[in-house]
């Protein structure tokens, strides 16, 4: 039913999304250059590997991500519009409208045994984290309410979740971390902080 649900979410909005899509592109074309889309490998569901897509926010350079990102790159992440392309990744299956976001590669092996339980379900555009406090939370209390959407996952939540989402967009509400364009990385735990998590 949740798969049904994001096709027929996917389908039916096209033509607000579709022209959106081509108007954001042609602005960052303008804005930025080339390439207009940020393509990464991201951990899916059960941790396989898919090819995120994402709006181009940032310059190429050697300097802070705050630094290389861009005034329009700025706008589109605290509308969350840089993610529009990601319905795409919906469409094909990689992703939900609704779940746990997808971080990068290289922090699987750094998850505790509870924290990897966030890849039991396909990753989402928007989650319960994201509605919790999106950047302005520590990873610790992402990864908790991650864990809480796939253990209590429904129909109903996803709809709260996405109205939630909206209303978080147009009122700007944690869009980044205090005195941070983005969010810290992630760096794990010793082997015997994970087994003091278990």
């Amino acid at each position: 039913m949740k798969r049904l649900f994001d096709i027929l979410m996917v389908v039916l909005t096209a033509p607000i999304w579709i022209p959106l899509l081509l108007l954001i592109g042609v602005c960052v074309r303008l804005g930025m250059g080339s390439p207009v889309f940020f393509a990464q490998e991201r951990p899916g569901r059960n941790g396989r590997p898919f090819c995120l897509i994402k709006f181009r926010t940032m310059r190429d350079g050697q300097e802070s991500d705050a630094e290389r990102l861009t005034r329009v790159g700025r706008f589109l992440r605290a509308a969350s519009l840089d993610e529009l392309p990601e319905l795409l990744n919906v469409l094909k299956g990689e992703m939900s409208l609704v779940g746990p976001r997808p971080l990068l590669m290289r922090y699987l092996p750094r998850y505790t045994p509870e924290q990897m339980r966030r890849h039991e379900v396909r990753p989402g555009i928007t989650g319960w984290a994201q509605v919790n406090g999106r950047n302005a939370i520590t990873w610790e209390q992402k990864f908790a309410y991650d864990v809480w959407y796939v253990d209590n996952r429904s129909f109903w939540l996803d709809m709260k979740i996405l109205w939630l989402t909206a209303w978080r967009v147009i009122t700007r509400q944690g869009i980044n971390a205090e005195d941070s364009a983005t969010m810290s990385e992630f760096m794990g735990y010793s082997d015997e902080e994970k087994l003091a998590r278990r």
